[in-house]
Formats: structure tokens, C-alpha cells, sequence
């Protein structure tokens, strides 16, 4: 399997040197484009849906975290490897809270960029044995609302842990989008939304009836386990912080 990459450097040496870099390290890892900003990078994830972005800490009009945090409400099955100068180091420990797969110091070494490829790699092949058993060929035979159905149940029955489309959408021989297409025609929403929305009104319900319970036990629970990124979307999406929506 073929896994497509988004490489975000605003040095434009740098970022040839650590396309080649990646090719080498790991053929199956294959850049589908690069970007020198991080708005620039997000436009990209945004329309290509990577299975990995790597990207420098510091990007000029958008940085690496808040490029990470972003991505990460809309795509929570894209991984990350961020690349920082060793001067950097205090403000890149926030990028492992929000979940990003390696910590690479540049200039980037082969052999830890290799490492953290393959740890990667191992990731997303369980991961794609777990989906096996729901989504595969006998499953692409059905009609595209009979699978939108199964993908929707699938969420629902998983929305704690982090469900990869790009893995889902491969065991079926489709292009992520197509999954999404045909989610949004049955549900009017992408499968990510409706993840969100299943993991909000849960941890509503939890805040309200369920006093005994941390605001970490509830994130971690609805499928958030860093704290302070579920209470960023959670007051993204209700408009109070998860204390306050307790009261």
C-alpha cells in the first residue's frame, strides 16, 4: 500500500532536501505535495486528505501547531511528524499533547526519519487489518447508501477511538473522497463531522449527568486524550468550555 505525504518547509533547500529524504527512507511514503506555508499546507491537507504530514514548527503565517491543531478537527486520522531546530524544543513538546506521531530535531537524520516511517507504517497496516474484517471487497459490493450506512455504524460503534477513513476507503478500493461523497449524500455531512458531532453530544451528556467524571476522564472517554484539545473544540463547538457548560 502507497501512503501520500504533505512535506511543509519554508526553506525551499530544506524541503527539497527532506522530500528526497522521505522517497529514500520508505518508497511506500509518497509526497503528493509541499508547501512553504502553513495556510498553504492546510489548503493542500485540505484537498488531498494525506495519510501523513510532516512539517517544520515554525512556518511563517501559520505555525506547525496551529496548522496540527487545525487539521486535526478535520482530519483526526491524518498523522504528523514535526521537524523543529534544537532551539525550539519546549515549544515543540506542545506538538506531542496534540498527538504528533515523532518529534524529529533538524537537519533531519535518515535513520530517525526512517524509524519513525516505519513505526508509522506498522500503525496504519494494524490498523488496516482491524478495518479488514467490515470493509473489503464483499463490502464494495454494496450499494454506495448500503456502505455509507455501515461506515456511519462503524463510527458510532468506535467514535472513542481514532478511526483512519484514508485505511477504510483503501480496503474498499476507494479514494477517500468517494467515501466521503457518498457519506455526505446519505448523512449531509463528511464522516470526520459526524465523528465530532457523535464524541460533542456524548460529552454534553456526560458534563450534565454524569458528576463523578474529570473533564479528562469525559475527553478521554468521547475519544480526546489530550485535555486541553478537547476543551478547545468542545468550546469550538458548544461555546463554553466544558466547565462552564457543567456549571
Amino acid at each position: 500500500m502507497k501512503y501520500t505525504v504533505i512535506v511543509a518547509e519554508d526553506e525551499e533547500l530544506l524541503l527539497n532536501n527532506l522530500v528526497q529524504k522521505i522517497q529514500k527512507a520508505d518508497p511506500d511514503f509518497q509526497v503528493a505535495g509541499t508547501a512553504q506555508t502553513g495556510d498553504q499546507a492546510l489548503a493542500l491537507i485540505e484537498q488531498l486528505s494525506p495519510d501523513l504530514v510532516v512539517t517544520d514548527i515554525r512556518m511563517p503565517v501559520m505555525d506547525g501547531i496551529t496548522l496540527l491543531s487545525r487539521v486535526r478537527e478535520q482530519f483526526p486520522f491524518t498523522k504528523f511528524i514535526i521537524t523543529s531546530g534544537f532551539s525550539d524544543f519546549e515549544y515543540a513538546r506542545k506538538a506531542i499533547t496534540l498527538k504528533a506521531s515523532d518529534y524529529l530535531l533538524k537537519p533531519v537524520d535518515p535513520d530517525e526519519l526512517k524509524e519513525a516511517l516505519t513505526k508509522i507504517k506498522k500503525e496504519f497496516q494494524i490498523a488496516g487489518n482491524d478495518y479488514e474484517e467490515i470493509f473489503n471487497a464483499q463490502t464494495a459490493a454494496l450499494t454506495p447508501s448500503q456502505i455509507a450506512n455501515l461506515l456511519k455504524d462503524f463510527i458510532v460503534n468506535n467514535y472513542s477511538e481514532d478511526i483512519n477513513l484514508n485505511l477504510i476507503a483503501d480496503n474498499l478500493n476507494y479514494s477517500p473522497s468517494y467515501l466521503t461523497k457518498i457519506f455526505c449524500q446519505v448523512y449531509d455531512c463528511t464522516p470526520s463531522r459526524y465523528l465530532i458531532n457523535l464524541r460533542m453530544n456524548h460529552a454534553q451528556r456526560l458534563l450534565l449527568h454524569e458528576p463523578g467524571l474529570s473533564i479528562k476522564q469525559i475527553g478521554e472517554i468521547c475519544g480526546y486524550h489530550d485535555q486541553g484539545y478537547f476543551s478547545r473544540i468542545f468550546k469550538k463547538y458548544t461555546g463554553k468550555s466544558p466547565l462552564e457548560f457543567r456549571g
